[in-house]
Order: C-alpha cells, then sequence, then structure tokens
C-alpha cells in the first residue's frame, strides 16, 4: 500500500506542478509580457516537487523508479498529446491551447487526488478494524507479529 501512495502522491504532485506552469504561461501570454518565467518555474518545482516544510513526506532519493508507474505514463502521454512538451520546450501555444491543457491538467489531477482519497479512506478503514480485533481481544499483538515474521 506504501508504494501505491507514494507513487499516487507522486503523479499528484507532477500533475499539480505542471497545471502551475501552465497557469504561469496563461497569464503571461494574457498580459503580453515578456518576463521570464524562471522565478515561477522555480517557486513551482520548490512547491510541488519537494513540498513545503510541512510536508506530510518529501520526495526521496530512491523516488526515480515512480516515473515508470503508469499513472506516470499516462500523465506523459496526455501532456504530450495536448502540446505540454512543445510548452516545456520553449514553443508558444495558443490561447486556446493552454486553456484546453489546464482542463486536461485539472482533469487528470482531479482522478489522481479521488484515487488518493479513496486509498486514505480504504488504509483508515483497515487500521480501524486491525484496532477493534485488538481491542476486542480477536487478535492478540504477540500472534499478529509471529505472523508478521513468517
Amino acid at each position: 500500500l506504501q508504494h501505491e501512495d507514494d507513487a499516487v502522491s507522486y503523479v499528484r504532485r507532477i500533475a499539480q506542478a505542471r497545471l502551475d506552469l501552465v497557469a504561469a504561461e496563461l497569464r503571461q501570454s494574457g498580459d503580453n509580457s515578456n518576463e521570464d518565467l524562471s522565478g515561477e518555474l522555480q517557486r513551482v518545482l520548490s512547491q510541488h516537487l519537494t513540498g513545503p516544510p510541512s510536508a506530510s513526506r518529501a520526495p526521496r532519493a530512491d523516488d526515480d523508479h515512480l516515473a515508470n508507474d503508469a499513472r506516470a505514463v499516462q500523465l506523459d502521454q496526455l501532456c504530450a498529446e495536448h502540446g505540454f512538451n512543445r510548452l516545456s520546450s520553449g514553443e508558444e501555444l495558443t490561447q486556446a491551447e493552454l486553456t484546453s491543457l489546464t482542463n486536461v491538467l485539472t482533469n487528470f489531477e482531479r482522478e489522481i487526488s479521488t484515487d488518493r482519497r479513496e486509498r486514505f479512506e480504504q488504509i483508515d478503514a483497515l487500521g480501524a478494524e486491525l484496532v477493534r480485533r485488538f481491542r476486542d481481544g480477536e487478535v492478540h499483538v504477540d500472534e499478529f507479529l509471529d505472523s508478521e515474521n513468517n
């Protein structure tokens, strides 16, 4: 379960970061500004990829394998199909393309967030059931630890 949660959380952070970058590009193109997005890029990367100081789990060095998760691959495919790769290589997208990309990323992020929330609900239910079994004497700590070691 932890690996699945790590993968879902990782993909969600990547989707949010990409969504923020597209939103910054929309703001910039709407202002007809030639401001460099490097400051915005730094903020997005520090916020989503490393997480704020209060983040419950910052990425670890071994998170590289998470980029191969099916959800990460799906995100990459959606981004490629809707122009994010062109944007990240410095090309300009039209307002319509940026809006479409925003909608696609928003929907994907919502799906991932729903998946993540459902996983937490399952974990909470399993934890509550385990507590109930210990409390009601259905399972004893020694038996539980012995079954974990075998």
